[in-house]
């Protein structure tokens, strides 16, 4: 099928945002060169054929697309169609047509906890060895050292082969009590899952005569590596593989009282175009869509990689991150949560605390700054969520920064809770970026400070060593967390220390 063609020129002080979560930093597009595929990486995270602009125009497509933005120009190509539109004056006018029109919100969010109370997963501190005493260890001192309980995430390597969702006998002997005392103690509890299924196991034998294996252009299963090694895939398009996934996590959900799961993986690189799956044609985006649509099933629910989606009550987390400042680091997640939030995606959650990529993360090298940055830049997000235990990597000064914020986020739960109901009827974003709250304010540009809803304005401080920062105050009068009030429009520099997270409340 021939593509489509589409050819905008750009407005006179035009921005426009969309396409990957992960390109958050290079938005807003339109003042210098950019092009990307849609169908051929969505960047680790979640992705949407959407662009939106300040001026009120927008883009859609049900299928990828690729798009560029030349001098004067945004040229888009796709299978189609191609549907554009205008007149709908600002972001917050495009962004709500289309909200409507192509990705309705469905009345219903994911688990109230993981907005009302930070959330714990293990990876970083506990990687490729979960076990039953160290989970149990970890949320008994995150109450002892006075954090709030929330959702906890025993993250890979709690089971049996990969697809074998079985606890590994050695490692928990007795899951069903452990998981009675996290809730005893006030925690939900979430297991990691994948679609991948090794290939020297037990469950492989049984399900490959069954035919819900993803098959490749020859015929035979298909053998994929991804970053734990190379495993068969459910192929996520057959009913049949749907009812298989689901039969494993309701069993562990009625034998143990697992609460709900973190769905990893799914990332349309892990397919190829032409393997031979239940549904003829699908695409790579299609088979990480489908993925992504088993967690529907499940309130407490995560995604790190999706392919549209948008409006559906899934949490989507940010991409890991690098314990760094700038690149794929603290620097990022502000960019990237707006761009979450104009791609439709509301109940979201930045990467864990001092990032969650854990090759770039040791005690040797642990920046406590940056740690405190990165929990201070994520108590205001939708979700925030610690890994690394920071009583362990962190002295007494730093850990009770680290402290204040996770308590900050509980005392703002409600309301964030009730921003994440009203999305579930509005579609607009929870964490929204500074021109859809207020344009022609000349916010279009500023990636470092950001609104929660429509009246909290939070501006956390992404620079190694800053004890004062600038920040935009659109018309209207603040009232700050350090007693201030600022009367705007105003760009006034503030002091920050280092345990101070600044926001101003819209009186």
């Amino acid at each position: 099928m021939a593509n489509e063609e589409l050819v905008l020129e750009l407005l006179p002080d035009e921005y426009w945002w969309g396409g990957r979560t992960a390109d958050g930093r290079s938005m807003p597009y339109g003042s210098s060169l950019f092009s990307v595929d849609l169908a051929t990486y969505l960047g680790g995270n979640q992705a949407c054929p959407l662009l939106i602009s300040s001026k009120g125009r927008y883009v859609w497509s049900g299928e990828p697309f690729a798009f560029a933005f030349e001098r004067s120009h945004l040229k888009v190509i796709g299978p189609g169609p191609l549907i554009q539109g205008e007149g709908y004056e600002t972001l917050r006018g495009a962004y709500g047509y289309a909200s409507r029109t192509f990705f309705p919100p469905v009345p219903s969010i994911p688990e109230e906890l993981l907005f009302t109370a930070p959330q714990y997963n293990l990876w970083i501190e506990l990687l490729y060895e979960p076990t039953q005493e160290k989970v149990l260890q970890y949320a008994g001192d995150v109450l002892a050292h006075g954090m709030p309980p929330g959702v906890i995430m025993i993250d890979d390597n709690w089971h049996e082969p990969y697809g074998t969702w079985t606890f590994h006998s050695g490692r928990f002997p007795d899951p069903g009590r452990m998981v009675q005392e996290l809730h005893a103690m006030g925690f939900k509890v979430m297991l990691w899952v994948c679609p991948f299924v090794s290939p020297d196991s037990l469950t492989f034998r049984r399900l490959e005569p069954t035919g819900i294996l993803l098959k490749d252009r020859s015929g035979r299963t298909a053998i994929r590596k991804w970053w734990n090694g190379c495993s068969a895939v459910l192929d996520c398009t057959n009913p049949q593989a749907v009812r298989w996934i689901h039969e494993q996590l309701e069993a562990l959900q009625r034998d143990y009282g697992i609460d709900g799961f973190k769905f990893d993986a799914g990332d349309p690189e892990f397919y190829e175009p032409d393997d031979l799956s239940y549904v003829p044609g699908t695409t790579r985006n299609g088979h990480c869509e489908a993925w992504a649509r088993i967690g529907l099933s499940y309130p407490l629910n995560e995604y790190r990689a999706c392919w549209k989606l948008a409006g559906q009550p899934l949490a989507q987390r940010l991409k890991d991150k690098n314990h760094e400042w700038e690149g794929n680091g603290l620097d990022s997640l502000i960019p990237d949560g707006l761009a979450q939030g104009l791609l439709g995606y509301a109940y979201t959650c930045p990467d864990m605390i001092g990032g969650g990529q854990y090759e770039s993360f040791s005690v040797d090298r642990l920046d406590p700054e940056l740690f405190v940055r990165y929990a201070q830049c994520s108590a205001l997000f939708p979700m925030m969520q610690f890994s690394a235990a920071p009583w362990r990597v962190l002295d007494e000064e730093y850990l009770r920064y680290c402290i204040e914020a996770a308590r900050l986020h509980a005392r703002f739960g409600s309301e964030i809770l009730e921003l994440a109901k009203a999305a579930s009827v509005t579609g607009e974003p929870i964490l929204r970026h500074m021109a859809y709250e207020f344009p022609g304010e000349g916010m279009e540009a500023v990636q470092d400070q950001f609104m929660l809803g429509s009246t909290l304005l939070v501006a956390p401080v992404v620079t190694r060593g800053a004890r004062a920062r600038q920040v935009m105050f659109p018309a209207g009068t603040w009232a700050g967390d350090d007693g201030s009030v600022v009367v705007g429009p105003a760009n006034l520099l503030i002091d920050v220390p280092l345990g101070r997270l600044p926001w101003y409340r819209k009186q």
